[in-house]
């Protein structure tokens, strides 16, 4: 048995009234987890959505945001992979109720990395999803080639940056969309050759302007909604749309009409495959990130002791990865 501290919640509401601070027990983790005593959590938008009810996956209370973690194995069951002092990184059991803002969290041992030792601690805890959800919508269900041009809504938040970075690395010409000046100026530090403040201009005209009228080659749309929704009409003839979120609030709609006139097709894309699928995915990722084609883009660290307000102020963080800081 293993004790701390955890952060989670009774009642769905704003994470400023629902999340409490309470002592914890966590038992010896069964086959096919390990335990990991954290170092850090990276902080994201479903942490938001978990916490108010607004996350799918999880319909009722009581929750526990903090969906990846970087720490040192604690504990793990006989016949595991990994052993007790290593450092690793992963995904959380959140959805049984363990999260990451925590002195403890599980970790499914398929996701579960041994941390690169150039990747520091804050960089580690904002890996795993970002990027693992940029392969999947890049070179699993979309399959990006060399010289594809790549519009990324949304390319300042953290599945947007990632997505640029790993369209970066596998050699495309990439459009971020974003707003505001400070966020535009993150995408074009990210290596986007393109950049569009979607405040100011119709991203659509402006996409076909920058290709010559060609449109682009794949949407990748975290952000669904009117955007996402509008940015279809942006996609080139035999282009696809990724599917990845809804952080306006709702997903896109899809006009199967034009789909067919267009001859584009959308994917879903799911942080998440079979085990062939996962380790396919983290073998690339590992190499990716130890030659420096991609990183964690970390913009802020934050307190344990401040996790209700970094995550209810999720939505106005500053670009980049915010990062809680548990040891």
């Amino acid at each position: 048995m293993f004790q701390g501290r955890r952060w989670h919640a009774e009642a769905f509401g704003d994470p400023r009234d629902v999340l409490r601070l309470a002592e914890a027990t966590w038992p010896t983790p069964e086959v096919g987890r390990v335990l990991v005593e954290v170092t850090a959590c990276g902080v994201g938008l479903p942490d938001l959505l978990i916490t108010t009810g607004a996350y799918p996956l999880l319909p009722n209370p009581p929750v526990a945001p903090g969906q990846e973690v970087v720490g040192t194995v604690a504990a793990v069951p006989d016949g595991s992979a990994f052993t007790v002092g290593e450092r690793v990184m992963g995904v959380t059991a959140f959805l049984e109720g363990w999260g990451g803002y925590a002195d403890f969290a599980y970790l499914g041992e398929g996701t579960t990395q041994r941390v690169p030792d150039a990747m520091s601690d804050e960089e580690a805890a904002g890996f795993t999803i970002a990027f693992r959800t940029a392969h999947a919508a890049l070179a699993q269900r979309v399959m990006v080639s060399q010289g594809d041009v790549v519009l990324v809504l949304g390319a300042a938040g953290n599945t947007g940056a990632a997505a640029v970075l790993m369209a970066k690395a596998l050699g495309a010409k990439v459009i971020a969309v974003a707003s505001g000046p400070e966020r535009l100026s993150f995408c074009t530090g990210l290596g986007a050759d393109h950049v569009v403040d979607r405040q100011t201009s119709d991203v659509v005209d402006a996409v076909h302007e920058i290709t010559g009228g060609d449109g682009a080659d794949v949407v990748v749309d975290p952000v669904g909604g009117d955007l996402g929704t509008r940015a279809a009409a942006a996609v080139a003839r035999l282009g696809h749309i990724a599917v990845v979120g809804y952080a306006s609030g709702s997903w896109l709609t899809l006009d199967p009409v034009d789909m067919v006139l267009r001859n584009y097709s959308a994917a879903g894309v799911f942080a998440a495959g079979t085990p062939a699928e996962d380790a396919l995915a983290y073998g690339a990722l590992r190499e990716l990130a130890n030659r420096g084609a991609i990183k964690t883009p970390v913009s802020s660290l934050a307190a344990f002791t401040d996790v209700p307000e970094v995550i209810s102020g999720i939505r106005t963080a500053p670009p980049g990865k915010t990062v809680v800081l548990v040891r």
